[in-house]
C-alpha cells in the first residue's frame, strides 16, 4: 500500500505544515511497497536499455522515466516520446526544443539517446539520479491528489532550477516559465494575472510577466527566484492569491475581492 501524505490544511498553512514534515513524509512514501517495486525494477533493468525504442517498449521503465520529469500523462504516447528521445536536444529543430514545455528537453537531455555516442543509461549513477527525481515527483503527485496548489508549490524549486539550467537568456527563461504548465500556473497566479493572458501575443506576455514581477517582487530576473527567501515569497503569494480566488468564486462576496486586492501589502 502506498503511503498517503498527511495534508491537514490547505493554502499557506498547509504549505508550512508540509515544510515541517516533508523529510519524514517523503521517506515514508519512498519506502512504500509500490514505489519500492517500481524503483527496484528501474534500477535493475535500465542498464539494459540501449535505445529509445528499448525504453518505450518497456512500460514499467517508461513509467518511471516519464514520472521523474512530471510527464506521467504521456505514458501512452510512445511514438511521440520515442521521437523526443531520438531527436535529442543538440539541434535547434529537435522536437524537444520546439516544445514550449521545457520538461521535454530536460527529459531528452537526461537520457542522451540523440546527443551522445552511448546513452546515459550506461553511465554509473544514472539510475539513482532518475529514481531520486521520480520519488520526489510521485510524492508531489500524491500531495496533489489532496491539494493541487500544494503540489504546484512543491514543484517550484526543481522547476526553476531546471529552467535556469537550460536557458542563459532572461527572455528565454521567462518563455520557459510560460511554456511550463506548473510554473506558469504558479507565476500567473502569484502575479495576479488572469488566465486570458495566455491568449495574447507571446512577446506581449513576456513584457507583462516581467513588468508584473518587477512590481510585485521587486525583480524581473528569474534567477533571483532561485534564492530561498524569494522563492518562499513566490510560493506564499501564489497560495494566498489562489485561496482568495477560490473564496471569491465560492462566495461571490466583496470580502474576497478585498483580500485579493490587499495581498501585495502583506509582503
Amino acid at each position: 500500500m502506498t503511503f498517503q501524505p498527511v495534508v491537514p490544511l490547505s493554502g499557506y498553512g498547509g504549505w508550512r505544515f508540509l515544510e515541517r514534515t516533508l523529510d519524514s513524509q517523503q521517506e515514508a512514501f519512498t519506502n512504500s511497497q509500490p514505489i519500492v517495486r517500481d524503483t527496484e525494477y528501474f534500477r535493475e533493468n535500465i542498464g539494459n536499455v540501449q535505445t529509445a525504442a528499448d525504453l518505450v517498449s518497456d512500460r514499467r521503465l517508461l513509467s518511471v522515466a516519464l514520472g521523474a520529469f512530471g510527464l506521467d500523462d504521456d505514458i501512452n504516447s510512445q511514438f511521440f516520446i520515442r521521437k523526443i528521445l531520438e531527436d535529442g536536444t543538440s539541434a535547434d529543430d529537435a522536437l524537444a526544443n520546439r516544445m514550449a514545455d521545457n520538461r521535454y528537453a530536460d527529459f531528452s537531455a537526461a537520457f542522451g539517446f540523440g546527443d551522445q555516442t552511448a546513452p546515459s543509461t550506461q553511465t554509473a549513477g544514472f539510475a539513482d539520479d532518475i529514481i531520486g527525481r521520480y520519488e520526489v515527483r510521485q510524492f508531489e503527485q500524491a500531495v496533489g491528489e489532496q491539494d493541487n496548489d500544494l503540489r504546484l508549490a512543491m514543484s517550484v524549486e526543481t522547476g526553476i532550477a531546471d529552467i535556469l539550467s537550460r536557458n542563459s537568456s532572461q527572455a528565454g527563461q521567462w518563455y520557459s516559465v510560460m511554456g511550463n504548465a506548473p510554473m506558469r500556473n504558479v507565476f500567473q497566479t502569484a502575479l495576479g494575472l488572469p488566465s486570458s493572458t495566455s491568449s495574447i501575443d507571446l512577446d506581449q506576455q513576456l513584457e507583462i510577466f516581467q513588468e508584473r514581477s518587477q512590481a510585485v517582487f521587486g525583480t524581473d530576473s528569474l534567477a533571483d527566484f532561485s534564492d530561498p527567501e524569494q522563492q518562499e515569497t513566490l510560493v506564499r503569494m501564489f497560495l494566498i492569491r489562489s485561496e482568495a480566488a477560490k473564496f471569491a468564486t465560492s462566495t461571490g462576496g466583496s470580502t474576497a475581492l478585498t483580500l485579493l486586492q490587499s495581498v501585495p501589502s502583506i509582503f
